[in-house]
């Protein structure tokens, strides 16, 4: 029993980090102002968001499997360059400005924990999670990145620590609710946009290319379909389960809050260190320092993916070499790119720039570019030139379309609500 346990832990990696990814501290603001303005209104966004979520996360790993290229790499190669170009310029922007608010989020829940400075605290952890980049093999990041994920768990143990009334959420949970207000359009707006997130797909995509090339008897599906089918079946276990962890995890985080911040009358959360704070009066000390761990914890698998994939797209548009099982004199393209990442989103917390409208801008830019993205991931994921024999199923085609679909018309109803 505990041996089949560890074979089945074993598949979950891309998938299982780059939905934890998702549940940024930015995410974590976003998931507590729908629960603290709406309360359960919100709850059913998880349960509609998760098949597309799984849909076009599979649809990215499949790509990286199959062609043994990232995104950048595929995109570079069935679509004009500045295509590529635009694309990956918006992504390492809208990745440095989100990098910037999580860090800062990270180190003002620090704060509120222990005291004192919150901007060098917000130094120390982006130093800490580039170096671990730069100088920690990719086996042993990634399994420490697995374990990172398990903070997760406090907003699911949050949820036990306080009273829910389990009916109403229930029904909230299964039956959408639409109310036409520039409000609750927004909050659901921002919601879709921080669950299906553009620099995702090319982490999702990458790592399964990290994946084959740490295997020197692997190789890309394309050219190697031996043992295709347990490999195929591997990615979706591990997407399933990642986004099913992903949305359980947020689905968590609007209940709590809605449950103490909502019903306790704070309606007005900007910051996921904001939400911590306020629920101390509300719902205790525990509450919310499971909260606050959480903030950390998850910031911890965010930034290094933020600024991986940026890196990723960067040097995969240039052709330079990349990997986190390269040295650093290997690849220092790859490396320098994480590190302007980093800690140009360490030196944004000290500009004048305002976080909250930093923030708002990296959602707008991403959900803009998550359209064109999924549209040209559709389209590559269905041409035989690309992927062979493996090109999407019917089943998996239609939720990738429906996911970008869904996407488009969360864009339009945000510039109409301007």
């Amino acid at each position: 029993m505990r041996r089949k346990l560890r074979d089945w832990l074993k598949q979950l990696g891309p998938g299982l980090i780059t939905g934890a990814a998702d549940d940024d501290p930015s995410g974590i603001a976003t998931y507590a102002q729908a629960g603290a303005q709406f309360g359960f209104l919100t709850l059913w966004t998880m349960l509609f968001t998760y098949p597309l979520m799984v849909g076009i996360q599979m649809v990215s790993a499949r790509i990286g499997r199959v062609t043994g290229h990232g995104l950048a790499a595929n995109i570079g190669q069935s679509f004009p360059r500045p295509v590529l170009y635009g694309i990956v310029a918006l992504l390492v922007v809208a990745n440095t400005i989100n990098i910037a608010a999580d860090i800062a989020a990270m180190g003002d829940a620090l704060r509120l924990i222990v005291g004192g400075p919150p901007h060098v605290y917000a130094v120390a952890f982006g130093t800490v999670c580039l170096l671990l980049q730069v100088f920690l093999s990719y086996r042993r990041y990634v399994r420490y990145l697995k374990w990172l994920t398990m903070a997760l768990l406090s907003y699911v143990l949050l949820v036990l620590t306080i009273d829910i009334p389990w009916r109403e959420v229930a029904a909230h949970t299964v039956t959408p609710h639409f109310a036409l207000t520039t409000e609750y359009l927004t909050v659901v707006v921002a919601v879709f946009g921080t669950t299906i997130s553009p620099y995702l797909f090319f982490w999702q995509a990458s790592q399964e290319v990290e994946e084959l090339n740490a295997d020197p008897a692997a190789g890309a599906l394309a050219h190697a379909p031996e043992g295709a089918a347990a490999h195929l079946r591997r990615i979706k276990i591990d997407t399933y389960l990642g986004m099913g962890f992903s949305n359980i995890v947020a689905f968590c985080i609007i209940l709590g809050t809605a449950a103490t911040l909502g019903a306790g009358g704070v309606t007005d959360i900007e910051t996921s260190a904001q939400a911590a704070e306020a629920l101390r009066p509300l719902a205790g000390n525990f509450a919310f320092l499971l909260f606050a761990l959480g903030i950390i914890g998850t910031g911890m698998i965010a930034v290094p993916v933020l600024a991986g994939s940026a890196a990723y797209a960067v040097t995969e548009t240039f052709k330079w070499k990349r990997g986190l099982d390269l040295k650093l004199l290997e690849a220092r393209e790859f490396y320098a790119i994480i590190a302007f990442a980093t800690l140009g989103g360490v030196a944004l917390v000290f500009s004048p720039i305002n976080p909250i409208k930093a923030l708002f801008w990296s959602a707008v830019i991403n959900g803009v570019i998550a359209v064109p993205i999924m549209v040209v991931m559709m389209l590559l994921a269905e041409d035989r030139k690309v992927m062979g024999d493996f090109t999407v199923t019917r089943r998996l085609k239609a939720l990738g379309w429906l996911a970008t679909g869904t996407m488009a018309a969360a864009v339009i109803a945000m510039l109409a609500t301007w």
